[in-house]
């Protein structure tokens, strides 16, 4: 097989050369002591002596792991990211566990506290080379990684490489880590050759158990009322044309609840939104389809005789401790793959009865013109309310994006309102909830499409917790020019939620502000991207909306530089209620 073989002068300077080889483009790093071969090698490779990923500086490590997974998203590559050694671990954990529930890959790395006290390269030679250094360093995030490995020396390089990449790519994907000693990366290995390409493949995705999709097809055929919930289908757009021929064929309704990607589009015939109330109970087959949770029992009632199939890569979300929801049926596979089969034993099937295909569309039909004449008359509501409504943000947003223009939203925002967006245009927070990651995954998403429109939408806690000094550095350094949209309603609103559920008649209810839910006196957000030469404006009445959006267009288009709009938004206890119980 093809090898190459290069004369490294370190460790670092081979592991660069590999990472380069093996198709990593940026190596996202936020550095530390343990960095020194790392830096030399990456100088090297700016001068055009050796060849090594893109080094991107990014000043916060929260940032940096949401920058990896914004850019696997658009890219379909893993990308590597270093920080400093166990603090530095500690601040990327967050970003670890939503790319973990999110099953993104990526090769999360960090340096390891030097091993030796004295007269080693890279050994011990300052202070917080001893209290920096951990039991197990690792320990703190191996539940939300596949496989963690110390590399021991520069022999088996390309050994821990290609696995940690592969393993990182193999369903269910997710991120690996890996720590590098600083004293190994030091090392000098002499002539070091690796295979090129990579003889260590990831895994082929399962495909579907024939036995399993023939008695999934069975229920659909004689179901009255099947229905699909999704939440993270689409995540690779070219599967969204797959179930948009079989729920159109089949009379199959969707609903895309909780959603991180666009599963169909809005005008398809079978879209039923985004909400389980009024259709769910109906339903007498229910396939879950890559939902972690597909409904929420105690706001939403299984029909009791209804037969439920789930069909993902890990229908069963086996890393989630709990998750009881009813399974008559699991088929371990690649969606889109167990889509297709189902495609092909239906349509083999005899006996099928077409009445209730034909019932279904219409009532499909009628719940979707229902949804529109809702939209409307809230559209037009919000259009002439004192403050601003969500309805309206997503309205006004809607109409200034183009087709291929990219929503990343962490908010609130009812994305129904946003008119029909194509396949791959949109992506949704992970299940882990951990915030902050928007405002990095949308810097990561430009980075991967720098010829696209990038828009963020995020709450004011949100916001904060996405350092947005670090984001807007990055996107100043790397020419990122991001839209970026503060809904801001000055309190952590999911926590104001939460207290109203459990309390809704309570002393929280009472008193507008309570504690430890307020975010007041709010800050000037829009302040924060101009120190980093980014336009910046505050936007409090909804007429102002639509204008503000096109200076902030003007400033990414035609300016090339960052846009935020600190929208100042109303909150509605009552309509948090109702969205608790969605």
């Amino acid at each position: 097989m093809p090898k190459k073989t290069i004369k490294p002068d370190t460790v670092a300077e081979a592991y660069f050369a590999l990472l380069a080889d093996r198709g990593v483009d940026y190596f996202f790093g936020n550095a530390g002591t343990d960095f020194a071969s790392i830096i030399e090698a990456l100088s090297k490779g700016q001068m055009g002596e050796v060849e090594t990923p893109i080094p991107v500086t990014v000043p916060h490590e929260n940032v940096a792991v949401s920058m990896a997974q914004g850019y696997y998203l658009v890219t379909g590559r893993p990308q590597v990211v270093m920080l400093h050694v166990s603090v530095g671990t500690a601040n990327g954990i967050c970003g670890i566990m939503n790319a973990s529930r999110e099953r993104v890959p990526m090769l999360f790395t960090a340096g390891r506290t030097p091993i030796n006290e004295e007269d080693v390269p890279g050994g011990r030679n300052i202070y917080i080379h001893w209290g920096q250094e951990m039991y197990d360093q690792a320990g703190m995030l191996r539940e939300f990684v596949k496989w963690d490995y110390e590399l021991r020396n520069a022999v088996q390089l390309e050994t821990v490489v290609d696995r940690a990449l592969s393993m990182s790519m193999t369903e269910p994907r997710g991120p690996v880590y890996l720590t590098l000693p600083r004293e190994v990366l030091a090392e000098e290995p002499g002539t070091f050759s690796f295979e090129s390409p990579s003889r260590v493949r990831p895994a082929a995705p399962p495909a579907p158990d024939a036995a399993a999709i023939s008695q999934a097809a069975r229920w659909i055929a004689d179901a009255k009322m099947p229905m699909i919930i999704t939440s993270s289908y689409g995540k690779c757009a070219d599967d969204v044309a797959v179930l948009e021929t079989f729920a159109n064929d089949h009379a199959i309704p969707v609903i895309s609840y909780r959603s991180r990607y666009l599963a169909l589009p809005a005008d398809h015939p079978m879209h039923m939104g985004f909400d389980l109330v009024g259709s769910f109970a109906e339903a007498d087959v229910v396939i879950v389809l890559e939902s972690d949770v597909p409904w929420i029992p105690s706001n939403h009632k299984l029909n009791p005789n209804a037969k439920v199939i789930h069909i993902g890569i890990d229908p069963h979300f086996a890393r989630y401790p709990i998750r009881g929801f009813q399974c008559d049926l699991a088929i371990v596979s690649d969606a889109a793959a167990a889509i297709r089969a189902l495609t092909e034993t239906l349509e083999g099937m005899s006996g099928v009865n077409a009445g209730p295909e034909k019932q279904r569309r219409a009532k499909v039909s009628e719940i979707q013109e229902q949804a529109q004449a809702a939209r409307q008359a809230a559209v037009e509501s919000a259009a002439s309310a004192s403050t601003i409504e969500l309805p309206w943000v997503a309205h006004c947003l809607g109409e200034v994006m183009g087709e291929d223009d990219i929503l990343v939203n962490e908010s609130q925002l009812p994305i129904a309102f946003l008119g029909v967006r194509k396949a791959g245009t949109y992506f949704g927070n992970s299940p882990a909830g951990g915030l902050g990651w928007c405002c990095g995954a949308a810097l990561g998403i430009k980075l991967g499409a720098r010829d696209r429109r990038v828009f963020s939408v995020v709450g004011d806690g949100g916001y904060m917790f996405g350092n947005p000094t670090p984001t807007h550095f990055v996107g100043a350094s790397m020419d990122l020019p991001v839209c970026t949209l503060i809904l801001n309603n000055r309190m952590w609103g999911s926590v104001r939620k939460a207290t109203l559920g459990m309390h809704p008649n309570g002393a929280a209810a009472r008193l507008n502000r309570a504690p430890l839910t307020a975010i007041e006196p709010s800050p000037s957000y829009e302040r924060i991207v101009e120190a980093s030469g980014g336009y910046g404006e505050c936007v409090t009445a909804p007429d102002e909306l639509p204008a503000a959006l096109e200076r902030a267009l003007k400033a990414i288009d035609v300016e090339k530089r960052q846009a935020v709009l600190n929208i100042v938004m109303a909150y509605d206890d009552a309509q948090a209620l109702a969205d608790i119980r969605r």
